[in-house]
């Protein structure tokens, strides 16, 4: 069981007092905890929110590095595309058994605290394991089925797939006879 501290107290009498604040206590309150102006477009209720939640996080301890990691990598791809879908990384767990088919061979590796164990060995990444499996280099989350596959353009039937550079004969110096 927890032990609840005196630090834990004036925590909860915070809290307890942000539920009964007028706005113009919140708004000075706001001023107090983040050291600016309150936002004008913030209502009570979020006003509350808000500094509840940094409260809790001065008192608690913020985010860990990991996720704070994760969120920044969340904005830098909702930035690099602001209208398309963003594809969050999977997450595994330790203990998840990843399988894989593999010239007719099923390839089983479990997932670990600090690694990948596989026939007997841990390995730091599944790349590695990728490698010994095919014998050249993968991306380890994309051969077991981590990572998405990249969405193919759609071809267009009426057109032929156009060429890059010069045909063939322009390249070479030699020029159809037909077209002299």
């Amino acid at each position: 069981m927890s032990k609840v501290t005196d630090d834990d107290t004036d925590l909860e009498k915070d809290l307890a007092e942000l539920a009964r604040a007028s706005i113009q206590c919140l708004r000075l309150r706001w001023q107090s905890v983040f050291r600016s102006e309150p936002p004008a477009a913030f209502g009570p209720d979020l006003l509350r929110r808000s500094i509840a939640q940094k409260l809790q996080e001065q008192h608690y301890g913020g985010l860990s590095p990991a996720a704070q990691r994760q969120l920044n990598q969340i904005v830098k791809a909702i930035a690099g595309k602001p209208n398309g879908r963003i594809e969050l990384p999977k997450r595994i767990k330790s203990g998840a058994v990843l399988i894989r088919s593999w010239k007719d061979k099923s390839h089983r590796v479990t997932v670990l605290n600090d690694g990948f164990a596989f026939e007997g060995r841990v390995y730091s990444s599944l790349s590695e394991i990728a490698r010994e499996i095919t014998g050249t280099r993968w991306n380890g989350p994309k051969f077991f089925g981590l990572r998405p596959a990249k969405p193919r353009g759609e071809a267009v039937v009426d057109e032929p797939p156009k060429r890059r550079g010069r045909p063939p004969a322009v390249q070479s110096g030699q020029l159809n006879s037909a077209t002299r």
